[in-house]
């Protein structure tokens, strides 16, 4: 299921990461670079498996683990108002 930031909410990829500002509030985030990976993953249309195969890929951690990371930080940008 691929990301979908919210229109209200302005992404800029730094040195560190990712930010994303929420307009609407004046919140904004700060992603890791591992986020980021994600985040980058999904909004090109890849799946959560996708994901979390880019974050094993990567870091060469485990893929249960990489795949519970991955629904954790999409969940919470979810639940954020962030993305849908």
């Amino acid at each position: 299921m691929p990301l979908q930031f919210g229109d209200n909410v302005s992404t800029a990829e730094t040195d560190y990461g990712t930010v994303l500002l929420d307009e609407r509030v004046g919140d904004y985030w700060e992603l890791n670079p591992t986020a980021t990976l994600v985040v980058r993953t999904l909004l090109d249309g890849g799946e959560l498996s996708d994901a979390a195969a880019a974050l094993v890929r990567e870091f060469d951690i485990d893929q249960t683990q990489a795949l519970r990371d991955v629904e954790t930080l999409v969940g919470q940008l979810r639940s954020s108002g962030l993305a849908s």
